[in-house]
């Protein structure tokens, strides 16, 4: 049966040359973890894991443990070589270890009822020492999630020799790898050479330096990183997320350079090379004509200074489009910006198609993507609604079908 003709379409070709890039922007100084948590950003994990995989990611970054499986799922249909490693980003909860275990997630930890939870249930599978990998995240600042550096001896004691625990990485989050300057990324990076010291002292190594995402990686901070976990014999990760699905995070305050240069080269490359992955789109359901005073949508907050003509789109907010767009933005009809005039109502929206000439039902509308010569990015809207593009993508509702484009 013909559905709503409201859909988000999705392009793994263009991910897949977008991981690609990226890959080959980080080499050969750090692998790649692909972020597709949130339900991939909002674009669909059932369709961008196996692209991601196809394209050669070895590590798949996930919110929860319930995303992890579902990742499992997904990879096990797509793997032809080596299993894919799947980080449970968000850590685990109580009672989820023996499921972590059994789909063979890799779990971040940082409280120790974490490790109690683990340790539990791989003694209760018999797992044997050293068989459960751990990534254990510190906090350099961010006080979001994130183990004191300065007080990791309790934790570090739960990979004794004979423990199934093994620390297989040490991670922590660049939380603002997008300010041009760079000098909380720079502090963080002194305090985490500092931790890896001491954890070292202490007699424990781990296989990897986790830690970067897409702003990093584009600032050039790759060969940094690389260097910091070689002078403590590691290897090191960055977490691509937002430059995987085709945006170049904006920095703050931009590279406005003196000089050409200012502006790191890997960042130059990916304004041409990322390619959006996500394009949402609708259709016109109708069109009329009104007269000068007509009011327009829940409590008349437009009214028609003249003759209009109105077309009346099959999305609304409970579809995402943020209703505080209401009066304030436009999507694309026939490849020109036609403007939305009153209050964006839950499953439908009205635009003035007074100056698009010839609109008529069923003709295609785009909420984020290109027409003509025109396009709108998930940064317009977020620029628009006062937000950030990973919201505006993950708002996108789950009633919106993703489709294979």
């Amino acid at each position: 049966m013909p559905t709503r003709p409201c859909r988000a379409e999705i392009s793994t070709r263009a991910l897949e040359e977008n991981f690609r890039f990226l890959a080959a922007l980080a080499a050969p100084h750090a692998e790649l973890l692909a972020i597709v948590k949130a339900d991939a950003y909002g674009h669909s994990l059932a369709l961008c894991a196996p692209a991601v995989i196809a394209a050669g990611a070895r590590w798949l970054g996930v919110t929860s443990v319930e995303e992890g499986i579902a990742a499992r799922a997904l990879a096990l249909s797509t793997e032809t070589a080596a299993p894919t490693q799947i980080l449970v980003i968000g850590g685990i909860f109580p009672g989820q270890g023996a499921a972590a275990l059994a789909h063979r997630l890799t779990p971040v930890a940082w409280e120790p009822w974490h490790f109690d939870e683990l340790f539990t249930a791989a003694r209760a599978a018999n797992a044997a020492p050293g068989s459960v990998p751990i990534h254990l995240e510190i906090d350099t600042g961010m006080s979001r999630q994130g183990a004191d550096p300065h007080a990791l001896a309790p934790l570090l004691g739960r990979f004794d020799p004979g423990s199934p625990l093994r620390l297989e990485a040490v991670m922590t989050h660049l939380f603002a790898a997008d300010e041009a300057g760079g000098e909380i990324t720079q502090s963080q990076l002194a305090l985490l050479d500092q931790t890896l010291g001491r954890i070292s002292a202490a007699g424990h190594f781990a296989e990897w330096l986790n830690v970067g995402n897409s702003a990093a990686l584009l600032a050039g901070q790759a060969p940094a990183i690389a260097e910091l976990a070689a002078r403590h014999g590691m290897k090191a990760m960055l977490r691509p997320g937002l430059a995987l699905y085709g945006l170049t995070p904006e920095f703050s305050p931009d590279f406005t350079p003196p000089v050409a240069s200012a502006e790191p080269a890997s960042l130059a490359r990916a304004h041409t090379a990322l390619r959006p992955v996500l394009s949402w789109k609708s259709q016109v359901v109708s069109v009329r004509s009104v007269p000068v005073g007509t009011q327009v949508g829940y409590n008349g907050t437009f009214v028609a200074t003249e003759p209009m003509r109105l077309a009346l789109v099959a999305a609304g907010y409970g579809d995402g489009l943020d209703r505080s767009l209401s009066n304030r933005f436009s999507l694309l009809v026939r490849g020109e910006h036609a403007p939305i005039v009153g209050r964006i109502s839950m499953d439908q929206t009205v635009l003035d198609v007074t100056d698009i000439a010839a609109v008529a039902p069923g003709d295609e509308v785009v909420l984020i993507g290109s027409q003509g010569g025109e396009t709108i990015t998930a940064f317009d809207h977020a620029r628009a609604a006062g937000t950030i593009p990973w919201e505006v993508f993950t708002r996108i509702a789950a009633r919106v079908p993703r489709v294979a484009a």
